[in-house]
């Protein structure tokens, strides 16, 4: 049974440089998504969300496999942040003013009903809060600039700034949706110098 990883098949979404911003057009991806607000360090919520999350993509996972004899590699935790200022993500850090969506990319033949029988199936054999707010929903990025970052989360506001007041004005462009992380490091296996984190932003020509 062949089996998809999704950071392989769209590789280019899914690395980047950690020195230069690289401008990439992102296709329409299916993602499992939480909505939510706070500080991602300390909101119940967030965590909730990531626990709804996980047990939701596995039981597709095993319900693929079992159903349509296809099989995928669970892929990392994304996430879509945003606050009604940016210079809370790069320089006043308000992080209990963020609003999220917590997501998974799935793949495109996961149906509203394996989705549908998914949750039910998560939710019986634990309590997941997050699960009432779980949805499963196209999403195109588009035109969008993004770089690799290596180290602690905490550190990623020099590059943010970098991308928002340098890079953008001098390649005429301008930011049209929310901030995107993609997590590809497990933080509880990497020290925090070394974890991989890619950023991306949305844009489109200032013109």
């Amino acid at each position: 049974m062949e089996k998809v990883d999704l950071k392989q098949a769209w590789k280019a979404f899914y690395s980047a440089s950690n020195k230069d911003f690289e401008i990439v057009d992102v296709p329409e991806f299916s993602f499992l998504m939480v909505d939510g607000r706070g500080d991602p360090n300390t909101a119940e919520s967030y965590q909730q969300a990531i626990e709804a999350l996980y047990a939701v993509a596995y039981g597709l996972k095993f319900k693929s496999k079992k159903r349509l004899t296809k099989d995928f590699v669970v892929a990392p935790l994304e996430g879509l942040w945003w606050a009604d200022s940016p210079d809370k993500f790069h320089k006043q850090l308000d992080k209990d003013a963020w609003e999220w969506t917590a997501m998974i990319h799935i793949p495109d033949w996961i149906t509203v009903g394996m989705f549908s029988e998914a949750c039910r199936d998560a939710g019986e054999k634990k309590d997941l809060p997050a699960l009432t707010k779980m949805r499963l929903e196209a999403y195109q990025e588009g035109l969008s600039v993004q770089i690799m970052h290596i180290g602690p989360y905490a550190d990623e506001g020099p590059t943010l700034l970098r991308l928002h007041e340098e890079y953008l004005p001098a390649q005429d462009l301008r930011e049209v949706g929310k901030h995107h992380e993609i997590y590809l490091s497990d933080p509880h296996r990497t020290v925090p110098e070394r974890l991989k984190t890619l950023l991306r932003q949305p844009v489109m020509r200032a013109d």
